[in-house]
């Protein structure tokens, strides 16, 4: 056994490892092509998600809420199937508008940042939206003319940006 062990290190391989193929099996390096790294909006957006789970499997206090309950609830009353209204169903849904609130913001500061500003404004929501298909229902609220798409974002969407689920061009 100690024989095998030491012939089969003596190949290069350790023991228990399977030979390598014989030459000419890999393909040449020419064909083979890297993954384009990540955007790192990609990366802050998982993070997010996973800071909005951690709290809402941590929370224990449904009273403190950051948008008014009273306004809420005043929404949802505001249309005419709407009879009764749970307790509950307003706390729900400020948590579920403060979470929309924060991603379309993040969305919109990446653009910001893409464009090398520091300074939030009209047009990065608006690319926002326009980049995600899941804020397609704000397409007609926001003006199309305000949005304009810079070169880089424009590669970005066109390079498969996993923040870009859905791009319009103009």
């Amino acid at each position: 056994m100690e024989q095998d062990h030491v012939a089969h290190t003596a190949m290069g391989v350790p023991y228990g490892a399977a030979a390598p193929p014989p030459y000419g099996v890999y393909p040449p390096i020419a064909y083979q092509q890297a993954p384009p790294p990540p955007p790192p909006q990609q990366h802050q957006l998982q993070d997010f998600w996973a800071e909005q789970c951690r709290e809402i499997e941590q929370t224990t206090d449904f009273k403190n809420n950051s948008l008014p309950l009273a306004r809420i609830k005043k929404i949802m009353k505001a249309d005419e199937d709407v009879r009764m209204i749970a307790a509950e169903a307003p706390v729900v849904f400020a948590r579920a508008c403060e979470m929309f609130i924060l991603e379309l913001t993040h969305r919109a500061w990446a653009h910001a940042e893409e464009n090398k500003r520091r300074t939030l404004q009209k047009n990065d929501v608006g690319a926002a939206i326009t980049r995600t298909d899941i804020f397609d229902f704000l397409v007609d609220i926001v003006p199309r003319e305000d949005v304009r798409e810079d070169a880089a974002a424009a590669a970005y969407a066109a390079a498969g940006d996993p923040l870009s689920y859905y791009y319009v061009q103009q």
